[in-house]
């Protein structure tokens, strides 16, 4: 059985609003892993939530501060990279326009386009 498989381009695929201020392109996926370019605008705020998915990311530009549950705050910028484990509660609050590639494993029914 054929695994579907996606390969897109973050300059010709439709940007798809995630929440207000937060755009996502999916780049590339199989049924193991994903991997996605986002669009953050400076103000915005992802709440906090959770997912089955692990979550890797690297800053690409901007600042961005990740809220994890128990009030740790990590704070990054430009080149900075970042985990969540599975179930991992997280969220974000945007402090600058911020660009970002994430991979999430295994992938997201959610983001396949």
């Amino acid at each position: 059985m054929e695994t579907k498989k996606h390969r897109g381009n973050l300059y010709t695929d439709a940007r798809v609003s995630r929440a207000p201020g937060i755009d996502r392109v999916t780049l590339s996926y199989d049924e193991d892993t994903m991997m996605c370019y986002f669009y953050l605008d400076k103000g915005s705020k992802l709440e906090m939530h959770t997912h089955v998915q692990s979550q890797s990311g690297i800053v690409i530009k901007g600042h961005i501060h990740f809220l994890k549950e128990g009030g740790e705050v990590l704070d990054l910028k430009a080149g900075d990279a970042y985990y969540f484990a599975s179930n991992e509660m997280h969220g974000s609050i945007i402090l600058e326009d911020t660009e970002l590639i994430e991979c999430f494993t295994p992938s997201r029914d959610d983001y396949k386009d």
